[in-house]
């Protein structure tokens, strides 16, 4: 199955590809000025997000180089080892708290993961599921509202941190199932 993927999805971009530019040519479109033109408007959202990117970054820097962003993930990780909560990786709880605020940082305590229990593992797996099903939500929200000039964000956060216990839940179930 994963084969027959493999080569559906090497086929399937190149057609979309064909099919854009068929499309534009039977409908007599200036393919090259749309595509100039689109690549303008892509230039111009990434001007506008980057001061946004560079403030989000330099933060998420000096938090994860001060510890502090480490920190809750630790109390958590205390807290909850003497309960059944914690089950028996305890390297989940930073992780997860990370995910929330930077991808590449949660990205390195993955790699630690893997080194100590392996891809493999059961605790491989339910990271590797747990990092497909959560985001980084106060990146996401910082960058989007920005592009969008949203200023009143109503449920958002709880949307997105509910989200995130969902996927978090579901990340250990899917993994214990395989």
């Amino acid at each position: 199955m994963a084969n027959v993927l493999a080569h559906l999805s090497s086929i399937l971009i190149p057609a979309v590809i064909f099919f854009v530019i068929g499309y534009g040519w039977i409908h007599k479109c200036n393919l090259y000025d749309d595509f100039i033109n689109g690549a303008a408007d892509g230039l111009k959202t990434v001007v506008g997000i980057v001061p946004t990117l560079i403030g989000l970054m330099m933060a998420v820097g000096i938090l994860r180089g001060s510890g502090l962003l480490d920190l809750p993930g630790k109390l958590l990780q205390k807290y909850a080892a003497g309960s059944s909560i914690s089950g028996m990786f305890p390297e989940f709880f930073p992780l997860i708290f990370i995910r929330l605020f930077s991808s590449s940082a949660a990205t390195g305590l993955v790699l630690d993961i893997f080194k100590t229990y392996g891809t493999d593992s059961l605790a491989g797996r339910i990271t590797s599921i747990l990092m497909s099903c959560t985001e980084t939500c106060f990146y996401t929200m910082s960058v989007y509202f920005m592009t969008a000039r949203v200023s009143k964000s109503r449920y958002t956060l709880a949307g997105a941190l509910f989200s995130t216990a969902v996927g978090v839940v579901m990340s250990v179930l899917l993994a214990y199932l395989m």
